[in-house]
């Protein structure tokens, strides 16, 4: 057990009754009734051609006992050629309908399943994977389309099954009944094997959902390892995933694979006494030749769709497992609740925390009967070390996570009661490490405000630093950034990000500064663009530059989740406090005083 510890279920996971999954399958199929009425139509008559099929040869045989004309075996042979040639052309039809139908409902159903990720917050990745996500998304759907285009396949052979038997009891009622007899036991064992074969496919689904999320993050982090050195170590931790996901699947592979040849033996077996039975009968004259062959011939084709829809039992499971890891993420509740859904008109950008609590889990209280006021228009700079609470202020703003206790006002309105898509339009959030999507500069400039005109963004462009920083990009706008802007510098980054917020026009500014080390020149360019923002909206800042900090209206000291200080600049500087303890430390050293004190140092 050991081995598959982590194997374990995501906390959304859900278990759904075979049931409530047909039911919900039911409803994804309710825009695909005609295409499936009509794959409907075709498998009663694929379930009459075939049927008919032993039918024509059990009367060709008690002909040949007689004298046969060439005509009457000549018609005989082109019914069965005909009969061939049904049978290929209504089953090329019926599946080219149902593999359509499953194409339309895999996108739905592939459709809703990422909304519903893009839908949920941050907290929610926070506490589950991407890469097994992504697993959900893409292998689950694709293996819930597989079911069902194998249900459909059952189904019509049980379909011709049901008529065969039909044939069977008209030839001959007794060798039926014992054929029929010996169906509970095959079901009783198919039956026995499928909470083992849902069981192991559920545990193969999350080794692959493992070996994807291993992938995604090692690939995600590659010039981390380079960096460091460690294509081995992520190897190795890629390899672990691979090795589980193998053993996993080996051992699912074990367990379908004993499904058929266990169930064919069985079949072999019955069919064994019924043509000994059979063949005693028609020796002591009690059924005909043809009957005989008739029986015979129908077996085969009796057994065999009993026989897959058994062996298929596994596949099937399979299809249940996926579908139930789909659904559930579909339905998984979301962090963040909504009291109301209220329209939000322009923000002037007032925000109130009264007497919040926040924690991320029990055992972790970060906000504790917190109260702040941010004035609309203020530039409000949040400064302290790790871990007091700052990053978690700006992600409540943002709605991003769910506070347990007090209320957070923007406007002196309930956050909880605004529309989150309406209210998020009036936020423009830069994080620490700014993302960029694969395309120009320009359309990442865009994302937030697909219609703005080049013109604009130019004339916006050029207010920063004169508009020096295009000139350091190869195509000006139109040049490519790369895949997570890896082909710009972190400052080019800073600023397109910047830019994208600027374009938007807030109300309400969050920005958690970078605080990797840039050119003097990039700053200042990156402070304008600042200036920009700063003087049209509410802002929030975690500050980790000096120009930041002595810039802002207010600066709020913080410690472990509460206040200790708040002023400005100079009064905190000369209150000699915890910030001129975090100035000494994080912002002096950036100061043009002591970058001309140093200097005399060193010339000394």
């Amino acid at each position: 057990m050991g081995f598959f510890a982590g194997l374990n279920d995501e906390k959304y996971d859900r278990q759904y009754s075979d049931r409530a999954l047909v039911n919900r399958m039911v409803e994804y199929f309710g825009t695909q009734t005609r295409r499936l009425g009509l794959a409907s139509l075709f498998i009663i008559l694929l379930g009459f051609i075939g049927a008919a099929l032993p039918v024509v040869v059990s009367r060709m045989v008690d002909m040949i006992q007689g004298q046969p004309s060439i005509a009457s075996i000549a018609w005989v042979g082109l019914a069965l050629v005909i009969v061939a040639f049904g049978l290929w052309g209504l089953n090329w039809l019926r599946r080219s309908l149902i593999v359509r139908a499953v194409g339309d409902v895999v996108l739905e159903m592939r459709s809703r399943a990422f909304r519903a990720a893009a839908e949920h917050d941050l907290s929610f990745y926070d506490q589950f994977s991407s890469g097994r996500i992504v697993s959900r998304i893409t292998s689950d759907t694709n293996d819930f389309g597989q079911l069902v285009v194998i249900v459909t396949d059952v189904v019509a052979q049980i379909f011709q099954a049901v008529l065969i038997a039909i044939v069977l009891f008209r030839t001959e009622w007794r060798l039926s009944l014992l054929l029929i007899g010996f169906l509970p036991i095959i079901f009783a064992i198919a039956a026995g094997f499928r909470a083992m074969a849902r069981r192991v496919t559920k545990r193969g689904m999350k080794a692959m959902a493992d070996v994807n999320a291993a992938i995604k993050e090692t690939i995600s982090g590659i010039s981390i390892a380079k960096n460091f050195r460690q294509e081995e170590s992520i190897f190795q931790s890629f390899d672990e995933s691979n090795q589980q996901s193998y053993h996993v699947n080996v051992q699912r592979g074990f367990v379908l694979s004993l499904v058929f040849p266990t169930l064919n033996a069985l079949g072999g077996i019955f069919v064994g006494v019924l043509i000994y039975v059979g063949g005693w009968s028609a020796a002591q004259g009690a059924v005909s030749i043809g009957a005989w062959y008739l029986f015979i011939m129908s077996l085969d084709q009796f057994f065999f769709p009993v026989l897959n829809l058994t062996s298929f039992w596994a596949q099937i499971q399979g299809g249940l497992s996926a579908a139930e890891r789909v659904f559930a993420l579909i339905d998984a509740d979301p962090n963040v609740i909504q009291s109301e859904t209220k329209d939000v008109p322009r923000l002037k950008g007032e925000v109130r925390f009264e007497h919040l609590h926040f924690r991320y889990s029990d055992k972790e209280a970060v906000l504790t009967d917190f109260d702040l006021l941010i004035q609309p228009g203020e530039n409000l700079a949040l400064v302290g070390h790790t871990g007091a609470g700052k990053s978690s202020i700006a992600k409540l703003i943002a709605r991003f996570y769910e506070f347990q206790q007090g209320r957070l006002l923007v406007d002196g309105r309930d956050i909880r009661t605004f529309d989150l898509i309406q209210y998020r339009r009036q936020l423009g959030i830069v994080s620490q490490v700014p993302f960029l999507f694969s395309g120009t500069v320009m359309d990442n400039i865009r994302y937030a405000a697909p219609g703005a005109p080049e013109s604009e963004l130019l004339r916006l462009a050029r207010q920063i630093g004169d508009g020096e920083w295009l000139e350091t990009l190869p195509d000006g706008l139109q040049t490519e950034v790369g895949e997570r802007g890896n082909r710009l510098s972190m400052g080019q980054r800073q600023l397109v990000a910047l830019m994208r917020v600027l374009v938007q026009n807030p109300a309400i500014f969050i920005l958690d500064e970078a605080t990797a080390s840039i050119d003097p020149f990039t700053e200042w360019q990156i402070q304008q663009a600042l200036n920009l923002i700063l003087k049209n909206t509410t802002s929030i800042l975690i500050a980790h530059r000096l120009s930041t900090v002595k810039a802002a209206d207010r600066i709020v000291v913080m410690q472990k989740g509460a206040i200790i200080e708040e002023g400005n600049h100079e009064s905190l500087l000369e209150h000699g406090g915890h910030y001129a303890e975090l100035y000494n430390t994080y912002f002096r050293h950036q100061s043009l005083a002591y970058v001309e004190q140093m200097k005399e140092m060193v010339a000394k």
